[in-house]
């Protein structure tokens, strides 16, 4: 690569390094790599349907095969499938996961208000549609814990829960929140669920885990409480009913629940046991009904009777409600993008697949629609399920059509053997998978690393126990944007420093050694800009401006700042409104006999001040490719400055022969070398010809 040297004294950079072997002798010359500029006429704005365009090329690129993938994603493991090798897990894990679901399907339609055999149907016709299009190949699909307290949550305020309505309003909600999942898949609006952090979501399953647990506390005291998702009204309700207590539905809903809590222990800790965990819900409602058909206790409450055969296809009703039922859609939909995309994008990295979280959403949506045409009320990924799935060795999604296949069963032979399943077993199958969410662990974590998450932790989760789900969602949502919108408009900007002995510039906090000059700010910007943040922008500079830290500053002594250069290489975008704003830093800078200096846009920062002018209005001499380029242009002006720096060729002279350095930091004639390396040594030996040494090697 040809280098380019030039001097201060010129601007065009090509003038300067025809001339840099004459003014050896006077000076030692800067040496830039010169800044390529854009052509702004040749670099118009794409056309708008460009995108389309190119979308529409790529779709008519498409092989029938891959057209097979689009519309059906079980085709991508199908046509790899291993019979011999991944038939036999499939089939175990498949068993496994819908030995779980039966019981728990039937636990979680208790917990939405509705009758246990629509918690079987939510696991019966879902099941087969996700496997079919859905992309990952171990999530666990059917009614979970949060979704079931949303439901109750909402309809319980329309509908008095032994009504048909409340019904035909849980499977109305299942049909909007799949054509939501849908809608979000197709348009590829999956990313949306990123502006809520980590933190948050934490927070809200925590506190809802603590109200489901409270919720299911009826059936284990033996009277009724008031239903709500509020934590006040749930405890008010249980210390105001306690003359009603029962002991033996105490007595054995504790029993069943340290039985499961003590299987999931074991499947967890000891590999050899894991089907424990698994087993867990079979063994509570199996050991339960053998109790209640033997000793008959007239306290403890039974599921009752249970209709037998599948479900009929029946279109949802009671549209007349949807507009009511819109926003309890939405939140259900963002807590399905949050519980299921997360778990299938976690499980697809862990078996080595990827998985387009757009296609998720998309299958998702599909098993729900589907599934409100059987009677199914909202379904999404199941964590607990999903891990049992992935750890009994699941390879593709034969493993869910096995549990689909087990549900069917149940609801053609088995539902018979239900009707005697104590409640209290039930509801210690609920306690014990949401005692898993409550996420203290998180809460300590966040307190030790920052304090901000922790702060919205703790926000998210106490307005949700105080006000209720859907206010901690949106209040937690709206803290989280809060933070967002904070960091981005007060964005982290650092004055940089020369670290010894390099041409590396960093933060001077960060690295106290680094050492920065006299009259010369740098000052990197680590965001975006734009509108919002430019003001807080300009104020920092003009604070960089007064401030100064003389401790650590070397170079030739003057009384104030003449240079600002901007290190913009951390910039990705700025907008119409940054660049007007930075032509008037640029003239608030000139009166002030202040220049700028802009140091390695990338090529769209750089376009775009090229077309708003200003590349012209500071010139582009002032544009770098490095800070120390920037810097030793900078220099050169600043020593020009300083009386009888540089107003005479005799000065000039002097300084160029000179071979004192910065260990004199009084004496007035320096070179060059000495004015970038400070009063310390030079970071290059003085054996070799500085003015011949360029930034990168010469090619000839």
């Amino acid at each position: 690569m040809e280098i380019t040297y030039a001097s201060h004294s010129f601007a065009d950079l090509r003038t300067a390094s025809m001339a840099s072997t004459t003014t050896a002798a006077l000076t030692r010359p800067v040496r830039v790599i010169p800044m390529q500029h854009p052509n702004v006429a040749s670099s118009s704005s794409p056309a708008p349907n460009v995108s389309v365009l190119r979308w529409v090329s790529k779709l008519r690129q498409m092989t029938w095969l891959e057209w097979m993938e689009f519309f059906l994603p079980c085709y991508r493991w199908i046509r790899i499938y291993k019979w011999r090798e991944y038939f036999q897990v499939d089939l175990m894990a498949g068993i496994t996961v819908g030995v779980m679901l039966v019981p728990q399907s039937m636990s979680y339609a208790k917990l939405a208000g509705l009758q246990p055999i629509y918690g079987l149907y939510s696991g019966f016709v879902p099941i087969f549609m996700y496997a079919i299009f859905g992309s990952s190949r171990q999530l666990a699909v059917g009614p979970v814990a949060l979704v079931s307290l949303l439901v109750s949550n909402v309809l319980g305020s329309v509908a008095d829960t032994s009504s048909e309505l409340y019904t035909e309003l849980a499977i109305l909600l299942a049909l909007m929140v799949g054509v939501l999942e849908c809608i979000m898949g197709l348009l590829r609006l999956g990313w949306l669920i990123r502006f809520i952090s980590h933190s948050v979501i934490s927070g809200f399953t925590t506190a809802s885990a603590i109200v489901i647990g409270l919720s299911q506390a009826k059936y284990f005291l033996g009277y009724d409480i008031e239903r709500s998702s509020k934590i006040i009204p749930l405890v008010k309700s249980i210390i105001a009913g306690a003359d009603k207590f029962s002991w033996p539905p105490f007595v054995m809903g504790s029993v069943t629940l340290t039985i499961l809590l003590v299987m999931k222990h074991l499947g967890k800790s000891r590999k050899y046991l894991r089907f424990l965990r698994a087993a867990g819900p079979l063994t509570a409602v199996v050991l339960g009904t053998c109790f209640v058909n033997i000793f008959h206790p007239p306290s403890i409450s039974l599921v009752g009777p249970i209709p037998q055969g599948l479900p009929k296809f029946s279109v949802p009703k009671a549209f007349e409600y949807a507009e009511s039922l819109i926003p309890t859609a939405f939140l259900i939909t963002g807590v399905a993008i949050l519980e299921s995309v997360g778990i299938a994008k976690a499980l697809a990295a862990k078996n080595g697949y990827e998985l387009d979280s757009n296609q998720e959403l998309f299958g998702l949506g599909v098993s729900n629609v589907l599934g409100s045409f059987f009677s199914a009320y909202p379904t999404t990924g199941s964590f607990s399920r999903s891990a049992v799935n992935h750890e009994s060795g699941a390879k593709s999604g034969v493993s869910g059509i096995v549990s689909g296949i087990i549900i069917t069963c149940a609801l053609l032979f088995l539902t018979p053997l239900f009707e005697n399943i104590p409640q209290c077993a039930l509801a210690a199958i609920v306690i014990s998978a949401v005692m898993g969410l409550v996420d203290y662990d998180e809460a300590i974590f966040l307190w030790r690393v920052d304090k901000k998450d922790f702060l919205l932790w703790t926000i998210t989760s106490t307005i949700t126990l105080l006000l209720g789900i859907e206010i901690g969602v949106l209040v937690g949502v709206g803290a989280s944007l809060a933070f967002v919108i904070h960091e981005s408009a007060n964005p982290h900007i650092a004055v940089l420093g020369r670290l010894p002995g390099t041409t590396v510039y960093r933060n001077v906090k960060q690295y106290p050694e680094a050492y920065t000059y006299n009259g010369i700010v740098i000052v990197r910007i680590d965001a975006p800009i734009y509108f919002a943040n430019i003001s807080y922008i300009k104020d920092r500079l003009r604070e960089y401006e007064v401030v100064v830290d003389s401790a650590t500053r070397r170079g030739p002594e003057v009384e104030r700042i003449n240079f600002v250069i901007l290190e913009m290489a951390p910039v990705t975008y700025i907008d119409a409104s940054a660049v007007q704003a930075l032509k008037d830093l640029y003239q608030e800078y000139k009166l002030r006999d202040i220049q700028i200096a802009i140091s390695n846009p990338n090529p769209e920062i750089l376009l775009t001040l090229s077309k708003s002018g200003l590349v012209e209005l500071i010139g582009k001499e002032w544009y770098f490719v490095r800070v120390h380029d920037a810097v030793q242009v900078c220099l050169q002006h600043v020593q020009s400055l300083k009386p009888g720096g540089g107003g005479s060729d005799s000065s000039r002279t002097s300084r160029s022969s000179s071979p004192s350095s910065f260990a004199q930091p009084r004496e007035e004639n320096r070179t060059s070398i000495d004015l970038e390396s400070g009063y310390g040594k030079p970071p290059l030996s003085r054996i070799r010809d500085s003015q011949s040494e360029p930034l990168l090697s010469k090619e000839h």
